[in-house]
């Protein structure tokens, strides 16, 4: 009642799935908002003039997300987070599988065998996001003749989302331990090639490499903060917000949003639908980002990547391959970072390719890998 009051009397509003909200049951079609200021009388003249008002215009900002996500008119048809469901259940999970590891279960991707006679690549995916956008990129090292893995970290994706306190709390020391485990279980042998990308968990690919260098025999990096000069993107700042932090983590196409505002190109719905089905699932996947956010140190963390792999402390040979387009680290991070131990850091650009290379351009970065890692 205190929303109606607010606005004339005569308009319905549009939903995104992404939000729970509940209409009565004989709603059958979508209606636009409008706000107007005037009485009765004047509002048959005003709407001519005034512009529809979305309420949740802020959640549709971006093309694909507002094509996916707004209702068509007959909702029974595609128009709730069930039929959503049922429709995108299946997507998203080629070359995968379900692995138990202690009590969490991992969604794993593989590619090639352990006969492979390349060696084995590790693929680490970061924040808000999981490992499909890899699927491109292993399966054509796979075909090359590597064996290659991408887990979804915990809390990611389509692994398990324990509720914090209850057996995981998202701390850096807890992915690196539950990581160490899952190789154990997968047997992956050392050394083995690593390949990381992105903010936070992407971040903690870094420093449980730092942690392992032995098991390590060269390390690609695609877009990820490197050094102090990295900015923390807006959304792990909401997400430390009290109150809007609970708020923003049950966004249902928050990770889309992301991916889209760090690229220069919009992602394909069906791309869409696989991102954004965590969320839509469970709130857990939200809670999860909520809780590695506010645990992470992030300008700490990014120092200490700066640090360890420094001409003094880290003697592997590491390749950058560096979206230009990326909108959350420039290419001056990566040059920076690599200044810090330009024997062993080679940095190729890859022009075309935003903050995840691997979903933009993953023909470039298979071609950047395999000429690394042969």
């Amino acid at each position: 009642m205190a929303f109606c009051s607010m606005f004339s009397s005569t308009f319905n509003f549009s939903i995104t799935y992404s939000y729970r909200i509940k209409l009565p049951l004989t709603t059958s079609r979508v209606v636009t908002v409008k706000a107007s200021s005037t009485d009765n009388n004047n509002s048959e003249n005003n709407d001519k003039n005034s512009t529809d008002f979305n309420p949740f215009g802020f959640v549709t900002d971006n093309p694909s997300s507002r094509s996916a996500i707004q209702l068509p008119q007959s909702p029974a048809e595609d128009g709730n987070v069930g039929q959503m469901l049922y429709r995108t259940e299946d997507k998203g999970k080629e070359f995968g599988s379900y692995i138990k590891s202690g009590k969490l279960r991992w969604f794993v991707r593989e590619t090639g065998s352990a006969e492979s006679r390349r060696g084995t690549i590790l693929f680490l995916h970061g924040a808000p996001t999981q490992s499909f956008s890899y699927r491109v990129v292993m399966s054509e090292l796979g075909d090359a003749g590597f064996h290659c893995f991408a887990p979804d970290w915990i809390g990611f994706g389509f692994s398990d989302k324990p509720q914090p306190g209850y057996g995981f709390n998202y701390t850096e020391k807890e992915f690196h331990d539950a990581l160490d485990k899952l190789l154990d279980v997968l047997r992956i042998e050392s050394p083995l090639f690593l390949v990381v990308q992105g903010f936070l968990v992407g971040s903690y690919g870094l420093t449980w490499a730092l942690k392992n260098s032995s098991k390590i025999s060269k390390l690609a990096i695609l877009n990820s903060p490197l050094t102090d000069s990295s900015a923390v993107p807006g959304l792990f700042q909401k997400l430390r917000i009290p109150l809007f932090g609970e708020f923003t983590c049950q966004n249902a196409i928050e990770a889309e949003r992301f991916i889209e505002a760090g690229s220069p190109y919009v992602l394909k719905n069906e791309k869409a639908d696989v991102y954004r089905l965590p969320y839509l699932s469970s709130g857990g996947p939200g809670f999860a980002l909520l809780e590695a956010a506010r645990k992470a140190n992030f300008k700490g963390t990014f120092r200490e990547i700066a640090e360890g792999f420094s001409t003094e402390r880290w003697d592997k040979p590491i390749i950058l391959a560096w979206g230009l387009s990326d909108k959350y680290l420039p290419q001056s991070i990566a040059e920076e970072f690599q200044k810090g131990n330009p024997t062993q850091i080679k940095l190729k650009l890859i022009e075309g390719a935003g903050h995840m290379p691997q979903e933009d351009w993953p023909e470039k970065v298979v071609d950047a890998l395999r000429m690394f890692f042969f």
